[in-house]
């Protein structure tokens, strides 16, 4: 790869982000250290998601969750298109029930705002979309998608390694000290010498920040669990279904997602916790998916439904607000720190303009 020149990296947290922000780096030739506590890279929030790349419809205009949502979306579908990561760019149905024309005609209205290309769903066409869903007007985002999480994750590690950087799995970091021309990352095995710490440590962040030194933040550990169609009823859902944006701020409703397997996932749920490596303590029973679901699928009965899995989101406001950007900015503190936190939804989406935007405002 030649020679490296620039400043030397370390990056906390092997997901998405981390990973992206490390190969952004390696390929300008920065040497680069991706230090992951799992045996596995994007072990958590990455991979325990729908795997929906977004149309960039739901957040502020100007805010860092939307413009680097709308970046990252053709950077992702590209990088898949490059290396092989399965993927679909499907689109998506947003679907209005009884009481819902307001809202899906604000949502309307925002996603214009945005610059998202969403348009109105004519009867026929959700009939000839998703037949068996339930809907009394329904919006088309043609940009919408969907990848294989861990496929995308194992192809950003590879990139990253051909590009010269290094990704140390299962290293957990003991402690971040300040030095004179920089920050020593302590191991269980060494300490690593570092011009720029990149904070990607996603439920753990605001511990990584303070283990530094640096400013304070809270991650607010927040699980969604989901359920699946049993394979008889697989057949009744042909792509992305949502309904509009859950009230709360806090997600986008329960929806449905067909993977490229035939799975068709219902979920997420929402619910704020203390843990954030709890998963499975007090699950929802199936019988609590059964209401969402038939809210887009009238037919389906308890006997059509699967428990599936849980992930948990590191957000960056609690349950009584409704919205938190993007943490991604230098430490004001401790200099060399920078944070990419709170990665939450559409994090996966805007995960390669995350790494692109904090390198050349940063390491540049």
């Amino acid at each position: 790869m030649g020679l490296y020149y620039g400043r030397v990296v370390v990056v906390i947290g092997g997901g998405v982000v981390g990973l992206a922000c490390g190969l952004s780096a390696a390929r300008r030739r920065h040497p680069v250290c991706v230090i992951e506590r799992h045996p596995r890279a994007g072990q958590e929030s990455s991979t325990h998601n729908s795997g929906v790349i977004h149309a960039g419809l739901y957040h502020p205009a100007s805010s860092l969750k939307t413009r680097l949502c709308h970046a990252g979306r053709e950077r992702i579908y590209a990088f898949c298109a490059e290396f092989g990561v399965p993927h679909l760019r499907c689109g998506k149905l947003i679907v209005a029930g009884p009481g819902d024309d307001a809202s899906l005609e604000e949502l309307m209205r925002h996603a214009a705002a945005n610059g998202a290309n969403l348009q109105e769903a004519s009867p026929a066409f959700v009939r000839d979309r998703e037949p068996h869903i339930a809907a009394t007007r329904a919006a088309w985002s043609p940009d919408t998608g969907w990848i294989d999480a861990d496929a995308y994750v194992q192809r950003l590690a590879a990139e990253l390694e051909r590009h010269g950087g290094v990704l140390l799995r299962g290293t957990p970091v003991l402690g971040i000290a300040r030095r004179s021309t920089g920050l020593a990352v302590t191991t269980p095995r060494e300490t690593i010498d570092a011009d720029v710490v990149i904070n990607a440590a996603g439920l753990l962040a605001h511990r990584v920040s303070e283990m530094a030194g640096g400013d304070p933040f809270t991650i607010y550990p927040c699980r969604g669990e989901y359920a699946e169609l049993a394979p008889q009823a697989r057949a009744l859902v042909r792509g992305l279904v949502y309904p509009v944006p859950h009230p709360s701020g806090h997600g986008l409703g329960v929806h449905l997602t067909r993977t490229m397997t035939g799975a068709v996932w219902i979920g997420p749920t929402i619910r704020y916790q203390d843990d954030p490596s709890d998963y499975e303590r007090d699950r929802l029973p199936l019988e609590a998916f059964l209401e969402p679901t038939r809210r887009l699928l009238p037919m389906v009965t308890l006997d059509d439904l699967r428990l599936g899995s849980s992930g948990i989101r590191a957000k960056l406001h609690p349950a009584t607000e409704r919205f938190a950007d993007f943490l991604i900015r230098a430490d004001t503190r401790v200099p060399g720190l920078i944070h990419a936190a709170g990665t939450d939804s559409p994090g996966l989406t805007a995960s390669l303009a995350i790494g692109e935007h904090l390198v050349e405002k940063y390491l540049t």
